[in-house]
């Protein structure tokens, strides 16, 4: 039976993609939704920073990257066996024409982080006044930034049974060796920063909600949202709750479902139906994670 982890995360962050300026405008990443406008972190975004930190504080190697005269890709000689970034996120090799070209897909898949908060038209006004006036005869340069503090939820699902497997090279390495992979990854994900216009922003869960499943479903993506009252912060619990009723293959979502929260950050997780030992905090939620992959990887 196929055995996937499935994560949906919320953090709370501010300012954290940017698109295309206009004029002396920097403007936000954003989506409409049910008639608001919404920021977000593009799914190649999260994908930088996770595999950033996995190099930086982990020192998982980096992929080397070559050109096949038309595009930049991984290099052909490449493989997962070396390079944990390409077992997990996939390539494409295009060393020849048509059937010539490697393709792996991703095993580890990554929604967009979307506000769970409308942005409401916040404007930063700037200028570059601490430089112009250490001369005469400099003018200020004027600049206005799109920000948004908000809660954030993302997705992430994984295929646990094509970790370390690449049929394109016939290879299939040891389980300590893909189990080591998975755990770096979930590390990254609960110590997950962005540097971003001079700023240092904290990605880490407030809330993370998974398993790992027989069903590649990402169960709780869409599902997540916030209610705003004057002193506290509640998550809207009926729709997880329904989730965790369903079954699959006739086991509960519930029965393979923990819940991850930081201390004093939602008001109501109480109504959540889970047990309360399936109830932890975020760092016992990914020892718990990783207590369950030993005996899968």
């Amino acid at each position: 039976m196929a055995n996937f982890l499935s994560l949906t995360v919320i953090f709370q962050a501010g300012n954290l993609n940017y698109g295309e300026s206009s004029a002396n405008i920097t403007g936000l990443k954003r989506l409409s939704f049910k008639g608001r406008s919404y920021s977000y972190i593009s799914r190649q975004a999260l994908r930088y920073d996770i595999v950033r930190v996995m190099n930086e504080q982990f020192q998982m190697p980096l992929t080397p990257v070559g050109s096949d005269g038309r595009v930049v890709q991984f290099e052909a000689n490449a493989t997962i066996k070396d390079y944990p970034e390409i077992d997990l996120f996939g390539y494409m090799k295009t060393s020849g024409e048509g059937s010539r070209g490697k393709i792996r897909k991703a095993i580890v898949r990554l929604s967009d982080a979307i506000s769970l908060e409308p942005w409401n038209n916040d404007m930063d006004y700037g200028n570059n006044m601490g430089l112009s006036v250490r001369r005469e005869n400099l003018d200020n340069m004027i600049f206005q930034t799109e920000i948004h503090k908000s809660f954030y939820t993302y997705t992430l699902t994984v295929d646990l049974d094509k970790v370390g497997i690449d049929q394109n090279d016939n290879l299939n390495l040891p389980n300590d060796e893909k189990r080591q992979r998975i755990f770096i990854l979930l590390d990254s994900i609960k110590m997950l920063y962005r540097d971003i216009k001079g700023r240092r922003e904290d990605l880490s869960p407030v809330f993370v909600i998974g398993g790992i499943y027989n069903s590649g479903n990402p169960f709780f993506y869409n599902k997540i949202e916030l209610i705003f009252g004057r002193d506290s912060i509640k998550l809207k619990s009926d729709p997880i709750n329904e989730i965790l009723e369903r079954k699959f293959n006739e086991k509960y979502i519930k029965d393979s479902t923990y819940l991850g929260a930081l201390s004093g950050t939602f008001a109501n997780l109480s109504e959540i139906k889970l047990d309360d030992a399936r109830k932890l905090n975020i760092e016992k939620f990914f020892t718990k994670i990783k207590g369950e992959l030993n005996n899968i990887l």
